[in-house]
């Protein structure tokens, strides 16, 4: 093999593990994003079901293994802090995949450049 051709393949190999490697990035992001978002769903639907009961009624709150007692009002603070949270981390997680996806495609235009070099120097 001449010099030319170990350079394409030894980019070409560096390319296919870069791209796996931000392909299962990517998957765990947006693994991690449906799981955020489901979080964010059953703390809304927490918040509705809190919402219809009076007044002054006493709630358990989940604490680990245990339960708390607290009020409504404690109870429903937590859980919009948690949906910001939720909300935070979605849009955090989404930066980082949108980066991966830059990346890829960069090094895919990085590769087309090296073989339209290597084909107009021959």
């Amino acid at each position: 093999m001449s010099a030319p051709d170990l350079e394409l393949k030894k980019a070409f190999g560096e390319l296919q593990m870069k791209m796996v490697e931000s392909k299962q990035k990517i998957k765990l992001n947006d693994m991690q994003v449906e799981s955020l978002k489901r979080s964010i769903a059953h703390s809304m639907l927490t918040d509705q079901e809190i919402a219809t009961l009076p007044q002054g009624t006493k709630v358990y709150e989940s604490a680990g293994r245990m339960f708390l007692l607290s009020d409504i009002a404690e109870v429903r603070t937590g859980l919009e802090n948690k949906q910001t949270v939720c909300k935070d981390k979605i849009k955090v997680l989404e930066t980082s995949k949108e980066y991966l996806e830059r990346s890829v495609k960069e090094s895919e235009n990085n590769l087309r450049e090296l073989i339209s070099q290597k084909k107009s120097s021959n």
